[in-house]
């Protein structure tokens, strides 16, 4: 197989991995309620949101962590939405001193609050450093937002919300996290600051 061939091939299944989502009614409903939910959290006096992930679910929390912080289409004043792994010391000392499947259930622990939203990234569904966070946020009182893959995995059944992108191919369930997420941004920004 040539290289155009196999780039046409990996264009297609992302095309077809988004028109199954356009088609899913559910999952757009699901938008607009995390959207409409978030944006009453920013809008209130300390309400925040948390991301975590793993690999490059860690760098999609951390990017649309920052969309919300710095911003998207406007220029307004910042949201507070934090990656949870950007502290490498904490990362390190906690995956040493208690296990690495702890180190996202202890930042929730320590930065959420009840009223507080907490996105969890896991192409799987089933990785458990994520699955403890979600426990822990629920345990708080927090909104949990999964985004998985094909089935959701076993996060699914924690979550408040999951988009279960319908695929099993890591690199096409992550574009589709970052575009649902995108979707997000926008529609909260423009509810929390004006269209």
């Amino acid at each position: 197989m040539n290289h155009l061939t196999r780039f046409r091939q990996i264009i297609e299944a992302s095309i077809a991995t988004k028109q199954a989502i356009l088609q899913d009614d559910a999952m757009l409903k699901n938008l607009e309620a995390v959207s409409l939910e978030l944006a009453k959290i920013f809008a209130s006096t300390h309400g925040k949101a948390l991301f975590c992930g793993n690999g490059g679910s860690a760098a999609d929390a951390q990017h649309l962590s920052a969309e919300f912080t710095g911003r998207f289409y406007k220029n307004r004043p910042a949201l507070f939405a934090e990656a949870l792994h950007v502290n490498t010391s904490y990362m390190t000392a906690v995956a040493n001193d208690y296990s690495y499947d702890e180190v996202y259930a202890r930042a929730v622990q320590g930065m959420g609050r009840a009223g507080d939203m907490l996105w969890a990234f896991s192409t799987s569904g089933n990785s458990p450093n994520i699955l403890k966070a979600i426990h822990k946020a629920r345990e708080i009182g927090m909104t949990v937002v999964g985004f998985g893959g094909q089935n959701g995995g076993k996060m699914k059944e924690f979550c408040h919300y999951c988009f279960s992108v319908p695929s099993s191919d890591t690199p096409r369930i992550q574009e589709s996290h970052i575009m649902l997420g995108h979707i997000i941004c926008e529609t909260v920004e423009n509810l929390v600051f004006g269209q």
